[in-house]
Order: C-alpha cells, then sequence, then structure tokens
C-alpha cells in the first residue's frame, strides 16, 4: 500500500502536466468491505489482513485519489481482473483474457468526459 501511495505522490505532479491524465489501479473483489461484511458472501470467511485487507486498503486509497483529484481532469479508476489464475489460486481460476486486457485499456484511454469511480 506504501508503494501506491509513493508512486502516486512522485507521479502526481507530472500527471497535472497532462491533459488527459490517467490513473488505473487493479484491485480485487476480494477487497469489497461491503460484499465481505455480509457473512452470506462467498469469501465472507476468507477475508484476512493480507491480500483481502491490503486490496481493501486499495480501494480506500484509489477513493482518496478521486476525491483529491474530483477539480481536476485527471481521472482515477479502480478495475478487478475477476478471477484470475495466479500462484495465489494454484493457477485454479480462468486464464486473463483479452476482454480484460481491453477493459484495462478503457479505462487509461477514457476521454474528458468519462467516469472516475469505483468498479
Amino acid at each position: 500500500m506504501f508503494g501506491v501511495l509513493a508512486v502516486y505522490q512522485a507521479m502526481l505532479p507530472l500527471l497535472r502536466e497532462s491533459s488527459d491524465a490517467r490513473i488505473v489501479n487493479v484491485s480485487s473483489g476480494v477487497g469489497s468491505l461491503t460484499d465481505n461484511a455480509n457473512p452470506a458472501h462467498p469469501y465472507h470467511a476468507m477475508f484476512g489482513p493480507v491480500y483481502p485487507a491490503s486490496k481493501a486498503a486499495l480501494n480506500a486509497m484509489t477513493l482518496a485519489m478521486m476525491i483529491e483529484l474530483e477539480s481536476t481532469g485527471i481521472k482515477a479508476n479502480l478495475v478487478s481482473p475477476a478471477h484470475t489464475k495466479t500462484n495465489l489460486n494454484d493457477m485454479r481460476a480462468r486464464t486473463l483474457s483479452r476482454t480484460v486486457h481491453a477493459r484495462w485499456c478503457a479505462f487509461a484511454l477514457l476521454g474528458p468526459d468519462g467516469p472516475t469511480r469505483l468498479r
């Protein structure tokens, strides 16, 4: 989390000079406090202090960026790759597809009227 903050703070002066700056942070649904607070949520019991909590912190950090940048043209968004093969799940998920990459790129290339929100 400190790395995200350090990069954001280091890059912000350059982003402010751009006419179409974009920030796209990659999170995960396991970081949703709303979903994980629900005992019926399938991953409720798995919420813990490492990966899920770090993604929740990233979600909060991105929200803070969005609020800080509201009066600028800088868009900040949060995207989730969905259930993807990684070492964290012993490669038991679907692979990262072109659709996911296209979604990330779409948020990086938003026009001036594009959204800035948690997705």
